[in-house]
């Protein structure tokens, strides 16, 4: 039987020679097969060619890093990606898999009633507190009272004994005609708010906030959480009538058409003693507004008759920072992760004083050593608008985010929560051995595939990490906002993002 193998295997391989010949419609069959095949081929090589691309820049060598990296990786050519440029990009990954596009649906329901339960919480607090401050601090309550107790006296004696007297701390029952009622304060918009700041601590305030139509009045409130149960709801900027203390509308009070996602609230830390001693180092504090109460909102513009509109100056100063945002992030569309981390590492080594100011020479030579480019007339009007007190310093953080842009408050919604699930000890900061025990790459396309080690995945997320911090062992919030601000540059959908944040922090 073997032996016959051969013969055999000869005489299936035989064409005969008295074969018809194809009809035209199996001609057509298997010219779209050969296509097909070809295409499929082809398809296949270039995703082999993909892949392995980036498994060769997992293999170089720990040496190529450079000790002055916020210096000379500035100095490459835009169109050259270095190694860590390439390690940064392999985060991305993330995005990619489609076994991790939807998030847990359990979870999402579960944060979202927690959400409503918090602003629930607070502002049954801002009612219960305004209501019976107001009743207790009322002119008029007082006077019923002393009238109450003038009654008591014995009409024979107009001094009588402190025992015939009615003495009571206050006077319980309401009697005051002119105190805030709960209708009135019903007319209201509650927003969510954070502190622009790249101290972890103040950054990671969970901060409620209501605008009140009435007398146009604002209140925040922190929201605070001690372990699973404890919560605790205090003031934050007591309820007043507050103005712009920046900006265009430096000197103008608040109000509704000044709340959207995005805007930045201005206060003078000296009018608000209770403040955190480090957030009063600064003169003015700034809070971004990062979630809003639509409804609230729209219904109550439907009723009022001011009108939101936009000065020129406010108009042209929009057009100057987009002009060059757009053309910087053509620069940064690769290699973000590197110039804006390396840039935050050099502007806070050039802040000998802590403040936070810098002059324009400063910020020039900067521009200058990263290599992003931008006119000297565009340059100007960017001075202009940021040293707008006239004292020849403005705020670094501010100069980043008028030249870059930043991310929208969605997605930085979530690089705070990651970091705040790292830093459950609330200090601002997180040591390297910490992110490493929590970074998990398990999900990441390349170890799915076998083309990388969970191993390499994290060695190169750390080192390219490392590579943005001052110290070498630990974290600030401020460098962890910068390297998922770069990472963002380039990516265009929202919930790629979001996936490139959740799966390897597992929130």
């Amino acid at each position: 039987m073997v032996t016959n193998l051969p013969a055999m295997q000869e005489t299936c391989d035989t064409i005969p020679e008295n074969l018809p010949a194809p009809t035209e419609k199996y001609k057509v069959k298997h010219q779209q097969y050969k296509t097909e095949m070809k295409g499929g081929y082809k398809q296949h090589s270039q995703s082999n060619a993909g892949k392995a691309r980036p498994r060769f820049t997992q293999q170089q060598s720990p040496g190529d890093k450079t000790d002055d990296k916020c210096v000379q990786g500035a100095e490459g050519i835009a169109d050259d990606l270095t190694t860590l440029d390439r390690k940064a990009l392999l985060q991305r990954g993330y995005a990619e898999n489609p076994h991790i596009l939807q998030r847990s649906t359990g979870k999402s329901d579960a944060e979202f009633v927690a959400a409503e339960k918090k602003k629930q919480m607070v502002a049954e607090q801002v009612m219960i507190d305004h209501l019976s401050r107001a009743v207790i601090s009322d002119p008029e309550q007082n006077l019923t009272s002393e009238k109450q107790e003038i009654a008591h006296i014995l009409p024979d004696s107009k001094l009588a004994p402190t025992r015939f007297r009615k003495r009571t701390l206050h006077e319980t029952k309401i009697r005051t005609q002119s105190t805030l009622t709960e209708n009135i304060l019903s007319h209201k918009v509650q927003f969510d708010g954070r502190i622009l700041s790249r101290n972890g601590r103040d950054a990671c305030r969970e901060l409620v906030g209501f605008f009140f139509t009435h007398d146009q009045s604002l209140t925040i409130y922190e929201y605070r959480q001690f372990g699973k149960n404890r919560t605790n709801v205090l003031p934050f900027i007591q309820k007043n009538i507050y103005c712009h203390q920046r900006g265009r509308r430096k000197g103008k009070q608040y109000r509704l058409g000044d709340l959207y996602i995005g805007a930045n609230l201005t206060f003078l830390s000296s009018d608000h003693p209770r403040l955190p001693e480090r957030v009063k180092e600064n003169t003015v504090l700034t809070l971004r507004i990062t979630d809003i109460d639509w409804r609230a909102l729209d219904s109550l513009k439907t009723d009022s008759v001011e009108h939101d509109d936009v000065t020129n100056e406010e108009a042209n100063d929009r057009m100057i920072f987009k002009a060059i945002q757009d053309m910087l992030r053509e620069q940064l569309h690769k290699r973000g992760v590197r110039i804006l981390t390396g840039l935050g590492k050099y502007l806070q080594q050039l802040d000998k004083e802590g403040s936070g100011l810098l002059d324009k020479a400063d910020f020039k030579q900067a521009l200058k050593l990263f290599r992003l480019e931008v006119s000297e007339n565009d340059f100007e009007s960017l001075w202009l608008i940021l040293n707008s007190s006239g004292n020849g310093r403005a705020d670094y953080g501010e100069f980043k985010r008028a030249i870059i842009g930043e991310m929208n408050e969605y997605r930085k919604s979530f690089v705070r929560k990651a970091f705040m699930k790292l830093d459950f000890n609330k200090t601002g900061s997180v040591s390297i051995i910490d992110i490493r025990k929590c970074y998990c790459a398990k999900k990441h396309p390349q170890v799915i595939s076998g083309h990388s080690t969970e191993e390499e995945i994290k060695s190169s997320f750390l080192e390219t990490l490392k590579d943005a911090c001052s110290k070498s062992d630990e974290v600030s919030y401020g460098e962890f906002e910068d390297y998922y601000e770069g990472l963002s540059i380039g990516i265009v959908d929202d919930e790629d993002f979001v996936n490139i944040i959740c799966t390897p922090w597992g929130i």
